[in-house]
């Protein structure tokens, strides 16, 4: 069983002790707390390790979005404050080399352009003016140039593609014509644009796109940002990640780095053309000698295993690192003897911080509890940032030994203390096949342990995915802790950070081991914790948490006492004609619904609707092109045919998740509601 470190006890208890100091009452902690946490993210170290920059998103409730702001701290904790203060949103922070400005991206003049400003005050001033937003930014080591991308149509000029825009806008009719797929992705309907990499000098001057012929985007979509590109050492070429398959760009996970030079001088050089599976977040080492970037083996399967990829550059030999090691890497940094990479991974639960010796692979862990992310090095000290299931995200700093770890921001120190959440821990049982699996229970809030509490039992999505120790900002469970619940969690067959053949096992078997060790999870948590209700529990789950909710309704009808689906499937063999990225069901059903019905039909919830009994919400956005909404509506019919006690939650304007302020808050007040209904 795995707690909570002394170093992250010691100062949770410092942030819960400032309740008293700052004279504030105290209260459960809900959706308005989690709404409140201000949320760190990009930090960047200045040239001299002094400093750190960083974006700050507040959530405006009158607003009803999140708003962005630079702040800056240093490397010691010491001279927080804030850089920018305008009403517009500011982000992606990048140092000049000189350490003395800082360049962002602004949408302070209506639309997203490349701005700069100084650390020792003044105003900001603009570098862009671009027809187009811009977006992830980067310098170059010299100073000399800036990249940036822009969505431009493939052969044409922002300008060109501006007045393009600016003529349909004009059109009566608003049909659109489409000779292939993607139609839709994620939440955006495709219009033919992409996402190409501009690169400029900082003193003005007319952009480059490097990339002009490729009908391909970089960074990909929609997760993919900054670290998918960078500026050679000698700043004078970029190397990016960019799939440029053509036609196949739907069922393809082939995204490749390629090098172009920055005056486009020559058309991009694809570097990695022999693998056909996923190549991506390039990375020099400090002397400019090495090229390092994570590649996966199986084409089509974008949950396989990254490996860390070591290249003499420009044109030297390709070694893989740490090949033995069972381990997805991301978040790439190397030591500044470049003899080490720092990276995270997830890992049983947790998302650690590693050192990677470069010569012999040996792999270390440097922080072990928490999730981790952005890793940089200032001096002989490594930052990051870390959130845990108390507490969200600050920055740290630790020596490279794992020694003397120091909290440097304590923004959300107050907010923290106000909240009063549940305690939490990470159990193992033997689950499928007697293999072990491990399960995290968050405690209810103001916890009795006289008393017997309902069960929230949460199902995570991917399914290759995990419910770790990480604050959350759509599936919290302190938030069902703080209504009262005991919040359950199983990384179930099928998730990350438990070696890969873990996570393949769940291919072609949806339905099989991860619902087995759902089943034995809850009960092993029920034998361990007496003072839980196993009377009162209520499963919800979102994407294929959703599925497994209707798979639960059909397969597991008498267990629960209510359900909750977000954004679930409820026929499978059809979320494969109606989905966006046909790679996904193809890996994971073992070929197309009309090669292998068979791996769709052995996994249809659709075929289990008859034995469904059990009370369900039910919850989806219009907007979601990953789950399409008719498998909702669908549900949701069989459910109010059937005489099942059930409701609908319907967001017209969200995606595959719920993102606006207003609309968190009642996804949250209904499903807190609908529990409330059913288990007290």
């Amino acid at each position: 069983m795995r707690q909570v470190s002394v170093f992250l006890s010691l100062a949770l208890c410092f942030s819960f002790g400032l309740s008293a100091l700052y004279g504030q009452e105290t209260h459960p902690f809900s959706i308005h707390d989690m709404l409140a946490m201000k949320r760190i993210s990009e930090p960047q170290v200045s040239p001299d390790g002094a400093r750190i920059v960083f974006t700050l998103r507040t959530t405006d409730l009158e607003a009803d979005k999140g708003r962005t702001d630079l702040w800056l701290v240093g490397t010691d904790g010491g001279e927080l404050r804030r850089l920018t203060s305008h009403e517009a949103g500011d982000s992606n922070p990048r140092w000049a080399p000189d350490g003395k400005s800082i360049y962002f991206l602004s949408s302070r003049s209506d639309s997203s352009q490349v701005w700069r400003i100084r650390i020792d005050g003044g105003e900001a001033e603009q570098v862009t003016n671009m027809p187009l937003d811009a977006a992830n930014l980067l310098v170059s080591h010299d100073g000399g140039h800036i990249a940036f991308t822009m969505e431009v149509f493939p052969g044409s000029t922002p300008q060109a593609t501006k007045e393009r825009l600016d003529e349909i806008e004009q059109r009566k009719a608003t049909g659109r014509i489409y000779e292939r797929i993607f139609v839709r992705h994620w939440d955006t309907w495709k219009d033919g644009r992409r996402s190409h990499l501009f690169v400029m000098p900082t003193g003005g001057g007319e952009p480059v796109d490097v990339m002009p012929d490729m009908d391909a985007d970089t960074p990909s979509k929609p997760f993919g940002g900054p670290e998918e590109m960078t500026f050679t050492p000698d700043s004078q070429g970029v190397v990016f990640s960019a799939r440029d398959v053509g036609a196949e760009e739907a069922w393809s996970t082939d995204f490749d780095l390629y090098f172009a030079p920055i005056d486009s001088s020559e058309p991009p050089k694809c570097l990695t053309e022999k693998n056909e599976a996923w190549d991506t977040s390039p990375l020099f080492s400090p002397d400019g000698k090495i090229l390092a970037y994570l590649a996966m083996k199986r084409p089509g399967y974008e949950a396989d295993r990254f490996r860390i990829i070591l290249q003499d550059w420009p044109k030297g030999r390709k070694r893989v690192l740490a090949e033995k090691w069972d381990r997805s890497p991301s978040a790439l940094c190397f030591s500044p003897d470049g003899k080490e990479i720092y990276v995270t991974a997830a890992d049983t639960g947790q998302d650690p911080l590693f050192a990677i010796d470069v010569k012999s692979g040996d792999v270390r862990t440097i922080v072990e509890e928490g999730t981790v992310g952005s890793p940089c090095v200032a001096g002989g000290r490594i930052i990051y940032a870390m959130n845990n299931l108390k507490s969200a995200t600050e920055l740290y700093s630790v020596n490279p030994d794992g020694g003397d770890a120091r909290q440097i921001t304590g923004i959300n120190a107050e907010r923290i203390a106000a909240a009063r959440m549940g305690d939490y821990e990470q159990f193992s049982f033997k689950g499928w096949n007697g293999e072990t699996v491990y399960c995290y229970v968050v405690k209810p809030a103001d916890f009795d342990a006289k008393k017997k509490y309902p069960v929230a039992f949460l199902i995570h999505g991917g399914p290759q995915g995990s419910f770790g120790n990480t604050f959350h900002y759509r599936w919290n469970p302190q938030a069902y802790a703080g209504a009262g619940y005991a919040a359950v969690m199983v990384d179930f067959h099928g998730s990350s950070g438990y070696g890969q053949a873990f996570c393949d096992s769940i291919r072609g078997d949806w339905g099989g081991k991860p619902l087995e060790d759902l089943q034995k999870g809850l009960a092993a948590a029920l034998d361990r914790y007496p003072w839980m209700d196993g009377k009162r529990v209520g499963a919800l789950g979102a994407s294929y948490g959703g599925y497994m909710v209707n798979w639960i309704a059909g397969n597991w009808p008498e267990r629960f006492k209510c359900l909750v689906n977000h954004d679930g499937n409820l026929d499978e063999r059809m979320a494969y004609f109606d989905t966006d990225e046909l790679w996904f069901p193809e890996w994971d059903h073992q070929g197309t619904a009309w090669d292998n019905p068979k791996g769709y039909e052995d996994q249809n919830p659709l075929n289990f609707v008859k034995n469904w009994k059990t009370p369900m919400l039910v919850i989806h956005g219009g907007q979601d092109f990953r789950v399409a909404d008719t498998q909702g509506l669908g549900t949701f019919n069989a459910l109010q045919r059937l005489g099942i006690p059930s409701k609908l939650l319907y967001f017209p304007d969200e995606s595959h998740w719920v993102l606006k302020p207003a609309n968190s808050i009642l996804w949250h007040e209904t499903v807190i509601a609908w529990l409330d209904h059913w288990l007290k």
